[in-house]
């Protein structure tokens, strides 16, 4: 069998919105060793938010010689590279690759007026704002929809096309992130068919046959002169281009995969490849997904099957805003000292001090839509908040209602995924839960996890590498080194958290009220937080 030794080893590289990661893997998926580096965000006015490409180039390049200074003797033996990262965002470049302008993230949501008149209509369908004729075409075909929010690459590229007309007609290619990413390593502009469906304008009745549809892509304002050639996930695009290998110091030989999105990689990463294997993703923001075998979509909780990696298989596409982000900026905005820069033993103080609370942290409670939601409600205009304090309240109970707070912003994701995959009501609902993300690595949250979804929760060993794990699966499918089939088996666990039955009723209570706030509240929210003008 072979083995570390023995195997091909490659790069899987994760980028999140926090920061690049790293790691140097087997074919396999065992991880070696891993090197990262924190990356800035810049939030705008107007719902704006930006990075620079060149950021992320730099510190991946940084990452790939701390490996290789790490491990020397690896570095004729890499055969492969992959990216996985954030993605539902815009980078436009130009024929050579070089940005036209700043990487508009998916938390973007400037592009939101622009994505309401193209998703709007005549006929409009009561409480959603979408056109009755586009979106029973988009729904026939793709299985979703453009978010009005404009926090995808069609209100982001409309955005640009009307506010940016300079960076819009320099660019010869819009792509999303793992796409530059690729193109920057193999010179090549190309999408992985899991990572292209956020545009909207592919047909995706048949996962294993996607095109650009013309009559799509109008409707979405797109044009596909400037989209990147369609090819299956794990295909190799190419080998490292002369200035790539020289800025890794890596050999031109390697070869590139098609880059894909976080969630896939998550899914790889975490071995829930199968169908109704479920998996949570805590990071900055918060999905739960798992395979099926079929196209559909749900309007009423913003939920949709997509193409995935995996052939002939779609994912259940979900995402939370705002999760792991909201216990940064707990730490940043309010317990950490303005004038000194974070602790590195800042988290570890925070979760201690949130342990010192009982469960339920004393009826305070934690809405975390600090920056609006998507699922199972696409809301922008929804803000956070703490409720139900009182002067008995404790830094204590504060903290442990952050964590709880986004569990329980997870169970109203679990309660819409269950009723899409047709498990809601059934006993287990859709079963054991495959934890993943940095937060994972919280035993405090892994217990909070199983206590509010009332279900088990496997802890993924090293739960914070799943994404680079991922990434070097996709590779290995790529190099041949593994197939699809196994990936379950090369994904240990590294402990399951069993439902505390005795938190069952504070749990469930917590759950109606946060539901209740949502619901009685919205309507405010939506006055206090109006779109501002471009």
């Amino acid at each position: 069998m072979p083995d570390a030794l023995t195997e091909p080893l490659v790069l899987g590289v994760d980028l999140g919105t926090g920061g690049l990661r790293t790691a140097l893997a087997t074919a396999r998926g065992r991880v070696l060793h891993v090197a990262k580096r924190d990356l800035p965000t810049r939030l705008l006015p107007g719902g704006g938010a930006e990075q620079d490409p060149e950021d992320w180039w730099r510190a991946f390049a940084d990452t790939v010689k701390e490996l290789l200074a790490a491990r020397p003797e690896t570095a004729e033996r890499i055969s492969a590279l992959c990216f996985s990262s954030q993605w539902g965002g815009l980078v436009p470049v130009a024929a050579d690759g070089t940005p036209t302008h700043p990487a508009v993230i998916w938390m973007d949501a400037r592009g939101a007026r622009y994505a309401q008149a193209a998703t709007g209509g005549h006929l409009t369908v009561p409480g959603t704002g979408y056109g009755a004729r586009r979106l029973r075409t988009w729904i026939a075909r793709t299985g979703g929809v453009p978010t009005r929010s404009g926090k995808d690459p069609v209100g982001q590229s409309l955005w640009l096309r009307h506010e940016r007309p300079e960076a819009y007609a320099a660019a010869r290619w819009l792509l999303d992130v793992p796409e530059y990413l690729t193109m920057r390593a193999a010179g090549r502009a190309v999408a992985a068919r899991d990572t292209a469906v956020l545009r909207w304008c592919t047909d995706n009745r048949d996962p294993d046959s996607l095109a650009w549809d013309p009559r799509l892509a109008r409707m979405a304002g797109l044009e596909i002169a400037k989209l990147p050639e369609l090819v299956p996930a794990a295909t190799v695009v190419g080998t490292l281009t002369a200035e790539a290998a020289g800025d890794l110091g890596l050999p031109p030989t390697v070869k590139v995969v098609a880059g894909t999105g976080d969630t896939t990689a998550a899914a790889l990463g975490a071995g829930a490849v199968r169908d109704h294997d479920a998996h949570l993703y805590v990071g900055t923001s918060a999905w739960l997904s798992c395979h099926v075998p079929a196209k559909k979509t749900s309007l009423l909780d913003n939920i949709a099957s997509l193409p995935a990696a995996v052939p002939g298989k779609y994912w259940v596409a979900t995402v939370q805003d705002v999760a792991g982000r909201a216990v940064d900026w707990l730490i940043e905005n309010v317990l950490a000292d303005p004038d000194h820069p974070r602790s590195p033993e800042a988290l570890d103080r925070l979760t201690e001090l949130a342990e010192s609370a009982p469960p339920g942290a004393n009826g305070v409670l934690f809405a975390p839509w600090l920056n609006g939601e998507r699922t199972p409600v696409d809301d922008p205009a929804l803000r956070g908040a703490w409720f139900n304090l009182s002067l008995a309240t404790t830094r204590a109970d504060l903290a442990r209602a952050v964590f709880e707070g986004i569990a329980l912003n997870t169970r109203w994701m679990l309660e819409a995924v269950e009723k899409f995959t047709g498990r809601h009501g059934k006993p287990g609902g859709i079963g054991a839960i495959r934890f993943i993300g940095g937060g994972a690595s919280s035993t405090l949250w892994c217990q909070a996890m199983a206590d509010v979804l009332d279900r088990p929760v496997d802890q993924i060993a090293e739960p914070q590498l799943a994404n680079v794990r991922g990434a070097a699966l996709l590779a290995g499918v790529a190099l041949g080194a593994t197939d699809w089939d196994r990936i379950p088996d090369l994904v240990a666990v590294e402990r399951r958290y069993e439902p505390d039955e005795a938190n069952r009723e504070r749990y469930d209570t917590a759950y109606a009220a946060l539901r209740a706030h949502y619901k009685g509240n919205r309507a405010l929210y939506a006055r206090l937080n109006r779109p501002a003008a471009s």
